[in-house]
């Protein structure tokens, strides 16, 4: 590297001549010196930077000053094209380093050509928007470079039609497809494999690893450096991707594909409708062995449930006859032979659950308003991913704002077998004690007992009049989430006051806080997709309220049989696992608040528990070092003061 870092970072460097609004941050400068450490060493690294550290530059620029091949996961998809579109370019700019950039997503958001055809000559839409919409995309196809869905400004991508004219793992040709030379998702994996740096997303990065599916596999043997930002989420999605599932939605997929597939090469075998049509009603009963709400089932309360085992039973008896059936059909076309192969696949999951044969395993069921799924998630990943980061020498990069617990990292690092691993972690550099202020309300209930929704909205009442909205209300639960809302919207009406109220669901994610910055005195009330990864600058967001201590629920499948697992080697699973990440989840949701320098804001943490439980220490002593008061007059003063503090 032949420019010091202190240099790129100073005030007179690249950065700033370069990017508007630069500002030197000494926290920036000492991250990134760690980080080009961590690369040429080939070292692990688990680094947490505060809010407003400028993190994402902290790591581009030695990644980008290595020399090596580079891959940079994100926590989500919209991170990734923040990072492909605006702050890589920027970057390369300012150091005048002209790398090849490439961006990888996962094979569904990619434009199918094949099963666009398909879908068209069949014509069998769901509704006439889809039909409007298909339209659309067959227009996108042949102006289109890349096929990324996301550039189909035509298109929600949420619409239907997609998952008739994008392919899965499962109903890819590969190499038989008559449209593979003009394949999208090949186009994208060439591009990454010649490309200096590539983004992709946690969930491509582990689905690949595991699966060896979406190009990331590729990349790994060449790669010098991999970095893993919004590093917290981590855990989860690797122990997803670590197990196994098998759901009734895949089922139906299988069903829609062969009866396509039978209409275009096998009409005259009668035999393949009546078999798609007796899975379709095994599945469905499947479906409604379970409760129409949506839930989480141990394998205790599945095996309680009357009629779920033979309903399990019923399903892969249908399945294996339908195998049987494509079996005698497959040499007849390429999407035959492929449901056939889909079809024993399939099969092999179900039995494979039904068995349960893994140790070390927890098996569970979640269920949707349509569907089910079958889980084998594993208790422990560690072991699983250390064998990933000895596979090859690499630097290895995970950060976040929140890993650690009171300055300790132990928890994170043994739950992902980060053994060897170097910890840092440096503060945000806002002033957090003029700039916030941590109100615990005093003499709040139990929040297990049956009226602590009414009580929260009782103290949080006027906290809300007081900052004249501007605020985010975030709940541990979708139930409270909904019961808040019709609390305050009563009482709002009760009182007179208008103050727009907007509720998670109603509208997508983004079309909410475009909404929420624009009213600038609006009360947003949302739960888990809220927490996290959401950045609102300025007055329009002054206050979150969180109404409890965000625990996991202990009656979750997967949780509890961690915590029977962690007790029976004899750990304290409560201040080992759960608290841990309560406190990462409770330090999400504060880092909505200040967002920036001028930012100016209260965090109303309504629980009881944080300040009447011993354990409620270790939470607050986690957070940022705003002022702290249980006085509501404190509160009432902080808003009254002058405009010109709060800009």
């Amino acid at each position: 590297m032949t420019v010091p870092l202190s240099e790129v970072f100073s005030a007179t460097g690249p950065l700033a001549a370069s990017v508007p609004g630069y500002r030197q941050r000494r926290q920036q400068v000492e991250f990134a010196e760690s980080i080009a450490a961590a690369i040429a060493g080939n070292r692990v690294l688990v680094a947490e930077a505060g809010t407003g550290t400028g993190k994402t530059y902290a790591y581009l620029v030695p990644a980008l000053l290595s020399g090596g091949k580079v891959i940079v996961s994100t926590g989500t998809r919209t991170l990734q094209d923040q990072l492909y579109t605006r702050d890589i370019p920027a970057v390369c700019k300012a150091l005048g380093v002209p790398l090849r950039v490439a961006l990888l997503k996962g094979r569904s958001n990619y434009l199918c050509h094949h099963h666009l055809d398909r879908a068209l000559a069949d014509g069998r839409f769901l509704s006439r928007e889809d039909a409007a919409h298909a339209r659309r995309i067959a227009r996108f196809a042949r102006q289109t470079h890349s096929g990324d869905k996301a550039e189909c400004s035509d298109v929600p991508e949420t619409a239907t039609v997609w998952t008739a004219v994008t392919s899965t793992r499962d109903n890819c040709l590969g190499q038989d497809c008559p449209r593979h030379k003009d394949c999208f998702v090949l186009a994208a994996r060439r591009e990454a494999l010649v490309a200096d740096l590539v983004v992709v997303n946690h969930h491509l990065f582990f689905a690949d690893v595991m699966l060896r599916d979406e190009g990331v596999s590729e990349l790994l043997p060449a790669c010098n450096t991999v970095i893993f930002d919004e590093a917290h989420q981590l855990p989860e999605i690797a122990s997803a991707f670590f197990g196994e599932s098998v759901s009734t939605a895949q089922v139906a997929e299988l069903l829609r594909d062969t009866q396509l597939a039978a209409r275009a090469a096998a009409r005259d075998c009668l035999d393949l409708p009546a078999r798609c049509a007796s899975v379709d009603k095994a599945a469905r009963q499947l479906r409604l062995a379970l409760p129409v709400e949506p839930g989480r089932y141990a394998l205790a309360q599945l095996a309680a449930r009357a009629g779920f085992g033979a309903a399990l039973g019923a399903l892969i008896g249908e399945v294996d006859a339908l195998t049987g059936v494509l079996a005698t059909q497959a040499q007849r076309s390429e999407e035959l032979d492929n449901c056939w192969q889909r079809a024993g696949n399939l099969l092999a999951r179900l039995q494979a659950w039904e068995s349960g044969a893994q140790a070390d395993f927890v098996r569970w069921a979640e269920t949707y308003t349509h569907a089910l799924q079958l889980n084998v998630t594993p208790l422990v990943i560690a072991d699983i991913m250390r064998r990933q980061i000895d596979g090859h020498p690499r630097a290895w990069i995970f950060t976040s704002a929140t890993l650690a617990v009171q300055d300790d990292f132990a928890h994170y690092c043994a739950e992902m077998g980060l053994v060897e691993a170097s910890a840092a972690r440096w503060e945000s550099p806002f002033d957090y004690p003029r700039q916030a202020l941590l109100y615990a309300p005093p003499g709040l209930p139990d929040p297990n007992s049956a009226g602590y929704p009414e009580a929260v909205v009782e103290a949080a009442f006027p906290v809300l009049r007081a900052s004249g909205g501007r605020a985010f209300f975030l709940c541990t639960a979708l139930r409270a989430m909904r019961r808040t809302h019709e609390l305050l919207s009563a009482r709002l009406q009760r009182e007179g006051l208008d103050l727009p109220l907007l509720i998670q669901g109603e509208s997508s994610k983004n079309d909410l806080l475009d909404r929420f910055r624009r009213l600038g005195n609006a009360i947003l009330i949302g739960s888990q997709s809220f927490w996290e990864g959401v950045d609102v600058r300025g007055e329009a967001l002054s206050l979150v309220v969180i109404d409890k201590l965000p625990f996991a629920p202990p009656d979750d499948p997967v949780l509890a049989a961690r915590i029977e697992k962690l007790k029976s080697e004899g750990h304290n699973a409560f201040l080992e696992y759960q608290l841990p990440r309560a406190v990462i989840s409770v330090k999400q949701g504060a880092g909505r608040l200040i967002r920036d320098e001028t930012d100016r804001g209260v965090l109303m943490i309504c629980d009881p528990r944080l300040t009447g439980k011993a354990y409620g220490k270790c939470i607050w002593r986690s957070l940022p070092p705003m002022k702290r008061t249980r006085d509501l007059a404190e509160v009432l003063a902080f808003f009254a003061g002058p405009a010109a503090d709060r800009r």
